[in-house]
């Protein structure tokens, strides 16, 4: 399995230092946060994206996708009821399907529950608005050539899009190939009815999963909580999962490079030998 690493988790060193550490502890990418890169990350320059690109490809690694997608620039939404900050917000999340086809991703995760929020006293309109979003990027992410995933995301980080279901309902309305959803273990461990190997059981076989974050309820990484990973690996091989995968922890401990060292080694531990 082709495993990325979350690159916030260590994003307190410089780029090229990150790709060196995530291709030495066994990863096989880097996941980008673009607000790690700049607090205009969508309008980074050509050679900007070119010196990322050769950095990880220098250290053996893709850049496989990005993710958290609307934390920079600030005062992003896709719910928002004033025009101004949907337009601006559109534009960032165009501008964010451009930066993944020049750094060789083919994956962006929609996740940004800060930047999804409802209103109470719009609550149906801020939905409306956030689904006519993800309608708007799709088109964006087809000319690119990569895949927008709608990420479900836990009932405590926003009350938009909780289950794979809700973001399969949406990807079946719009109806667009190049925009999909994603399974978020933690997220799934708080929010969906059943287990998350069953959970990919069902889901995988229909064709809208294109993602897969391993962490745990716990919001640390893989291996650090309850969540019991072989079984999820188990079912990613039953169904004959073969898209992208990365480790997202959001608490690191005793750090970030400890976080992601434990991550990968656990997972690592699970896979079944060829």
């Amino acid at each position: 399995m082709n495993i990325s690493l979350c690159n916030e988790v260590i994003a307190g060193v410089p780029f090229a230092a990150q790709c060196d550490l995530a291709a030495r502890l066994g990863y096989d990418g880097l996941e980008l946060a673009p607000f790690t890169l700049s607090n205009e990350p969508h309008l980074l320059p050509p050679g900007e994206r070119r010196s990322l690109r050769k950095a990880a490809s220098d250290a053996g690694l893709a850049i496989t996708g990005l993710h958290y997608l609307l934390r920079a620039p600030a005062g992003l939404s896709i719910t928002s009821a004033d025009k101004q900050v949907r337009e601006t917000t559109l534009t960032v999340m165009r501008g964010l399907c451009g930066l993944a086809a020049d750094l060789g991703a083919t994956i962006l995760v929609h996740g940004s529950p800060d930047q999804r929020r409802l209103d109470p006293a719009d609550e149906q309109g801020c939905r409306q608005r956030g689904v006519d979003a993800f309608a708007a990027v799709a088109g964006a992410a087809a000319e690119a050539g990569v895949t927008y995933c709608i990420e479900p995301l836990s009932r405590d980080q926003t009350p938009f899009v909780n289950t794979v279901a809700e973001a399969a309902d949406i990807v079946r309305a719009i109806d667009n190939p190049a925009l999909l959803t994603m399974i978020d273990c933690s997220s799934a461990g708080l929010a969906e009815a059943e287990s998350v190997p069953d959970l990919i059981r069902r889901w995988i076989p229909t064709g809208l999963i294109a993602h897969v974050h391993f962490n745990d309820p716990n919001r640390q990484g893989p291996g650090d909580g309850e969540l019991d990973f072989a079984p999820i690996l188990a079912a990613l091989d039953d169904t004959g999962y073969s898209g992208a995968s990365s480790i997202e922890p959001f608490i690191y401990k005793p750090d970030g490079p400890g976080c992601a060292a434990r991550g990968i080694t656990y997972i690592r531990s699970l896979e079944t030998p060829a």
